[in-house]
């Protein structure tokens, strides 16, 4: 009972720091992604990352959790957007984190991963595609009519930018992450995995993934 109890604080510590730097990562990194001359300035948001870090280690009600609390915590203190901003935030960070974390669980490696992270990217941006064509009307003023035409040429490459990194991200952190953890006795060890190539060719791609949707968002910038 003892054991149980302190695994559960360990749980909760390690959610609690989650929740942390997933909210500093949404109020203080955000990075303009369309191009300057677009009507609506649509930022870069990293709070995925941790979050799905999270739901990769304690399953997909963890990631639905921290999501929730990260979005309320915005919605009180740095958000614009109020409460439909907050419901945005929830519906599109639990499509994406909870997808990854549900497959990942079913299958804990490397391929477990990407399959997970690659579902996380379709099944965000169609989440976040339908959002923003029924939320984003309200608080932003404007009739439906008017954000339909920007659904493809704006909304769509944005969607797709701000997962697919995310997704890039957390593949090459987790691991990592997870280790830290472990060594700071805040998660239990486990079987130590023989994933030395594997652990190189993933940093390689995930560093290309990464530098691909740098340069599109360059490119979209008219900069390249």
């Amino acid at each position: 009972m003892q054991k149980n109890k302190v695994i559960s604080t360990k749980t909760l510590t390690v959610l609690a720091m989650i929740c942390a730097i997933a909210f500093i990562l949404a109020a203080y990194v955000r990075i303009p992604i369309t191009p300057p001359a677009t009507t609506l300035t649509l930022r870069y948001d990293p709070k995925d990352i941790a979050i799905t870090i999270g739901g990769f280690m304690f399953g997909p009600l963890a990631a639905a959790a921290v999501s929730v609390v990260v979005a309320l915590i915005q919605m009180v203190t740095v958000s614009a957007t109020g409460f439909w901003g907050a419901v945005m935030n929830i519906i599109t960070s639990c499509a994406f984190c909870c997808t990854g974390a549900f497959i990942y669980g079913k299958d804990r490696g490397v391929r477990g991963a990407i399959l997970g992270l690659a579902a996380a990217i379709v099944v965000a941006t169609v989440a976040a595609m339908l959002a923003n064509l029924l939320i984003v009307p309200i608080f932003m003023g404007r009739p439906r009519e008017q954000v339909w035409p920007l659904l493809v040429p704006l909304f769509l490459p944005f969607n797709l930018i701000n997962n697919t990194l995310n997704a890039a991200f957390t593949l090459a952190l987790y691991k990592h992450v997870k280790m830290a953890l472990q060594k700071a006795r805040l998660m239990p060890p486990e079987k130590v995995e023989k994933t030395g190539r594997m652990s190189v060719a993933i940093a390689i791609i995930s560093l290309l993934v990464i530098a691909y949707m740098v340069l599109w968002v360059f490119v979209w910038h008219g900069s390249v």
